[in-house]
């Protein structure tokens, strides 16, 4: 198995530039790190990451549909199909090593995309880091997708990581709720599932005062690589990559593939 590069061409329905954000694009890229943002989040929330690595390192932010510049297009509401999305729109960008990381519900998306390189391309990221979301084997679903609009909304004001006066605008609230709907049914619905292994070292990231999960719930991560794992505790909250940014982005570029 090929680790870090594919060259394989992907569907030709499949447009990578509308599913990623190239910030800062790079001319002759060393090597990609993909980002997967959480639930009811979207590309412009990791902006400061596009200026953040070295020159060799060409960021992409997942643009997820029905928000911002895909506000027509439909929203995805389940795990396996955002999943064969993003992979098939990775395929043509895999010239180089590529590093996942994933926040939350990115953090799932993340394992699923690694597992469908593996298997059905024979590449594997050339490492994988997951932030704030159990691993697939412990997950527990819930059905807060379910409930009205105001129990969703608490739930996503709970966690943090969205403007609240976004959603306290009436008409702004009704363009934004599909996707976090959508979303929030992707994070209910996916798991628990067996702990298919990735090939790849993985690092596993939580901010110490998080309202929803614990380090031991992050530790589950090192069950599902042999390749090598760690785990960081930072201060903070379940968005604390908010404050934690330089600190953050330091230990992923320490742990990306090295300049060639």
């Amino acid at each position: 198995m090929n680790v870090g590069t594919h060259h394989t061409a992907p569907p030709a329905a499949v447009d990578s530039d509308r599913w990623f954000r190239r910030y800062r694009p790079t001319a002759v890229p060393r090597r990609r790190l993909l980002v997967l943002p959480h639930a009811g989040g979207s590309a412009s929330f990791f902006h400061a990451w596009g200026t953040s690595f070295g020159h060799g390192t060409e960021v992409l932010v997942a643009r997820y549909p029905g928000r911002h510049d895909r506000l027509t297009d439909p929203c995805i509401d389940t795990m396996e199909e955002l999943a064969d999305q993003v992979t098939a729109a990775l395929l043509p960008l895999l010239d180089v090593p590529v590093t996942l990381f994933g926040h939350s519900m990115g953090a799932s998306l993340a394992y699923e995309v690694t597992l469908r390189l593996q298997r059905e391309h024979g590449v594997c990221p050339a490492a994988l880091h997951v932030s704030s979301r159990k691993p697939p084997h412990t997950l527990t679903p819930h059905d807060v997708h379910k409930k009205g609009d105001e129990a969703l909304i608490d739930e996503v004001l709970r966690l943090g990581g969205t403007d609240e006066a976004l959603l306290a605008d009436p008409d702004l609230r009704d363009i934004v709720l599909p996707a976090i709907r959508a979303d929030f049914t992707i994070v209910g619905t996916y798991g628990p599932r067996e702990a298919d292994p990735v090939h790849c070292p993985v690092y596993a990231y939580i901010g110490d005062q998080d309202p929803s999960l614990s380090a031991a719930d992050m530790s589950g991560w090192g069950e599902i690589t042999a390749e090598g794992f760690h785990l960081d505790v930072l201060p903070g909250g379940h968005f604390y990559l908010v404050d934690q940014h330089e600190n953050l982005v330091r230990k992923i570029a320490h742990r990306s593939p090295a300049e060639g």
